[in-house]
């Protein structure tokens, strides 16, 4: 999103830097991923309905290609010692990446003390309670309606609303789908629909950017569909940083390690088409849209939610990353890097990863 600002805002003038602000704000009141989004935003801006179209499919089909490349890169020689100790010091660097992440994004989104507490209860409600995160985010939704909109009593109608369905069972986010991983390159039928329909509805329900879609697939890829183990989803983790575009093609990822080259394509696409029927459906009426103040009130609510479930899901993934002292330390050094220096992510998980292969050929030379 810098990048887009600085290039197309501000060196080429595609939109006034209100008209650029007015994205930034329409993203993140929508599902979906935000980067993708403000691409979509702003080729329509500058070339209408089509515009849009090419700027969002350029955005992302170059990231996809990459991904591929990377993840049977991955599958061909992830056993190797070689492989192994570079994703081996990728894994607390990706992590510390994502510590400071979610620190700048919670010192934002929960600023008064209504959001912190609506945080915390997220938090809470992520690590005790019954509900999944879908349900967590739309009560806090509906906690904002209730905080932060002025027309109290429809507020409370729409609050009461939004409880019940979010504490009813949910067949569509609560049920495991009945997908088994095959191997690489022997796609099933069955198996491409269900990575489709989870993709799709990732896509269309998270609302808060990849971050948030990050912690929706790792608590259901990993803990309730089981395709992928603890370690490998942290290594798509890695390989998405690597990745150039949205964060969101880890899901190429996970299609791929599922069903192979055509499920890498159907993941991808189910994941960014939701993106892409939203913008080019809603940007014809953007001054409709702006100007909903409720709108507001519920993003004011989801937002520090958003924090909290994140927060959550960096605590579950920290034990299969810091495996022992010296990942702890890389940790420690990429926050401390990220956040009183001036160091690249990228040029930080390149140092990780060589380290990583430093540390596996000592100790390899160690051994009798």
């Amino acid at each position: 999103m810098g990048v887009m600002q600085a290039e197309l805002q501000e060196k080429r003038q595609w939109v006034p830097r209100e008209r650029f602000v007015e994205g930034l704000s329409l993203v993140n009141m929508l599902p979906g991923a935000t980067a993708t989004q403000l691409g979509i935003f702003l080729g329509y801006a500058r070339g209408g309905w089509w515009g849009g179209l090419l700027g969002g499919l350029c955005f992302v089909l170059p990231a996809f290609f990459i991904m591929l490349a990377l993840t049977i890169a991955y599958a061909t020689v992830g056993v190797t010692p070689l492989a192994r100790g570079a994703l081996y010091g990728l894994g607390p660097v990706v992590l510390g990446i994502f510590v400071v992440a979610v620190y700048r994004l919670g010192r934002s989104m929960a600023s008064t003390i209504p959001q912190a507490v609506i945080g915390v209860a997220a938090a809470a409600a992520a690590i005790f309670g019954p509900l999944g995160i879908a349900s967590i985010l739309a009560l806090a939704g509906g906690a904002g309606l209730l905080l932060f909109h002025s027309r109290r009593p429809g507020a409370i109608l729409a609050v009461s609303s939004v409880a019940l369905l979010a504490v009813l069972p949910v067949a569509w986010w609560s049920t495991p789908a009945a997908v088994s991983a095959v191997p690489p390159g022997t796609p099933h039928t069955s198996s491409l629909v269900d990575i489709g329909a989870y993709f799709f509805k990732v896509g269309a329900f998270t609302v808060g950017g990849g971050l948030t879609m990050i912690a929706f697939i790792q608590q259901q890829v990993v803990e309730q569909f089981q395709w992928l183990t603890p370690q490998e989803f942290i290594d798509g983790l890695a390989l998405g940083q690597f990745t150039p575009g949205p964060i969101l093609m880890v899901a190429a990822y996970v299609g791929y390690k599922v069903a192979g080259v055509t499920g890498a394509a159907v993941a991808a696409a189910a994941a960014f088409l939701p993106s892409f029927i939203l913008m080019l459906a809603v940007l014809p009426v953007l001054d409709r849209v702006r100007k909903l103040a409720w709108t507001k009130a519920v993003m004011k609510g989801m937002g520090p939610a958003v924090i909290g479930v994140l927060a959550v899901s960096l605590v579950r993934l920290a034990p299969h990353a810091l495996v022992d002292s010296f990942a702890i330390a890389l940790l420690v050094a990429t926050v401390i890097a990220l956040s009183v220096g001036r160091i690249g992510a990228v040029r930080l998980m390149i140092a990780g990863s060589v380290l990583g292969v430093l540390r596996s050929r000592l100790l390899a030379l160690a051994k009798p």
